[in-house]
């Protein structure tokens, strides 16, 4: 016998878990609607050769391999102790998704006769990620991604900050919305003398809230940084946005990078976010893709790591054969969303417990027969209804109901059948009363 069990870092979700999931995906997806986005799907397997290299060195360990199919272990020699990406290339061809943006660009790229530019995509998908589960990290989740293709403009990005300030304000969740730029970081890097090491330099000050400054110090340390330039970077950590011309005088690209935020925040000047929006020198999101603005989002009320980020990049789809497209997108972490939303008590009461509205309890299977077409009327009405599949007991259908929270349920027997008024009871209160199917269906529209 096996003991049954799932993989660390996945999940099964129970059917109240993911009614509130749904409610999170559906105003996440009406709200992309609402600015213009169209749906793609991608597969959940993508080729290698797609993947690798995107991600920086610890995205691509990251990375879950598919052993290819047939007796691949004839093409390796293990006897000799050989580097694990060696062999790894030889016995796998593709890979899970690690994200949504990469097999974006993959297929903006091969469907480029049928989009026209700038293409406004949305995608919600599960991605997955070879890390070590704990609390609000798992190696199996969704991702639900907004992307504009095809225009340099930084009102794509104020668009996309309207965006992130919408969910959050519908799912009644206070965030903080922080943004930078990868030239700032590259400017840093610059002025720190270490412009080669500007991926080490990111992946470090990435870890600040997990590890925080001496973590980082420590990181850098490690990546055989000059302990000047470490410094200059720990000195750089506690700066202020507007501190930031002065320490950057140096570098073009610091200064353009503080222009563009500056413009982002400019664009949104006359349309205030009604959660807040902070321009962090701090911020340096880790994938070595992004290079312009780069955005993030926490929680205000609860220490969980990020909810969503984002950021612009200049040529993703160049790696395909298809330079010069700039590109910006956001994602929003539905887990740790529900996983906030979830602590915080913020999902309504009326979608935690059941789809169905009413129920149809039946004396016997002639009133199953005639509350058939009933059921039918009702969910033509657009109400949720069930009707319980044996004549049993009323007593034990009407537990049912209470188990699943049914509000409603319609008695059906010989009575109600022959004077066509259906004994409705109220589960919350214990009333019933009689009403014709129409009058049920008018009390339960209005």
């Amino acid at each position: 016998m096996v003991k049954p069990s799932i993989p660390k870092g996945t999940r099964d979700f129970t059917p109240e878990t993911l009614l509130k999931r749904n409610y999170i995906f559906d105003i996440i997806r009406q709200t992309f609607e609402r600015f213009g986005f169209v749906p793609i799907e991608t597969p959940a397997m993508e080729n290698l050769s797609t993947l690798m290299g995107k991600y920086g060195e610890e995205g691509d360990q990251l990375l879950f391999k598919i052993l290819n199919s047939g007796d691949f272990l004839k093409q390796v020699d293990l006897s000799q102790d050989q580097d694990y990406r060696k062999v790894a290339s030889q016995i796998c061809e593709k890979g899970l998704r690690y994200d949504l943006t990469i097999p974006f660009a993959r297929y903006v790229v091969m469907h480029r006769h049928e989009i026209t530019l700038p293409f406004k995509r949305y995608q919600i998908q599960p991605v997955w990620r070879a890390d070590r589960p704990q609390k609000g990290r798992y190696r199996e989740f969704y991702q639900c991604d907004a992307d504009v293709i095809g225009s340099d403009s930084l009102l794509c990005e104020a668009e996309l900050m309207l965006l992130y300030d919408e969910v959050f304000t519908r799912l009644q969740l206070p965030v903080r919305i922080k943004i930078n730029n990868r030239k700032i970081l590259q400017g840093l890097a610059e002025t720190v003398g270490c412009s080669s090491m500007l991926s080490d330099i990111t992946t470090a000050i990435d870890k600040l809230d997990k590890v925080g400054t001496e973590g980082v110090r420590q990181e850098l340390q490690e990546r055989f940084l000059p302990q000047e330039a470490i410094d200059r970077i720990m000195q750089y950590l506690q700066l202020s946005f507007a501190e930031l011309p002065a320490f950057l005088a140096n570098s073009a690209a610091g200064i353009q990078g503080i222009a563009e935020v500056t413009q982002v925040m400019d664009f949104l000047a006359s349309t205030p976010l009604k959660n807040e929006l902070v321009a962090d020198p701090a911020l340096a999101r880790g994938l070595n893709y992004y290079t312009g603005c780069i955005f993030e989002v926490q929680a205000t009320q609860l220490q969980i790591g990020s909810i969503g980020g984002g950021g612009r990049y200049d040529n993703l789809t160049g790696t395909f054969g298809m330079p010069g497209i700039s590109g910006v997108g956001i994602s929003f972490g539905a887990e740790r969303i529900y996983d906030v939303m979830e602590q915080m008590g913020l999902f309504p009461e009326k979608i935690t417990k059941t789809s169905a509205v009413v129920l149809f309890a039946c004396f016997d299977v002639a009133a199953q027969r005639f509350a058939m077409p009933l059921a039918q009327q009702l969910r033509h009405a657009g109400i949720s209804v069930e009707v319980y599949p044996e004549p049993v007991k009323i007593k034990k259908q009407l537990e049912y109901a209470d188990r699943r929270a049914i509000p409603h349920v319609v008695i059906l027997g010989s009575e109600e059948m022959a004077s066509g008024l259906l004994t409705v009871k109220n589960m919350q209160t214990g009333q019933q009363q009689q009403l014709t199917v129409e009058a049920l269906i008018s009390q339960l529209t209005e």
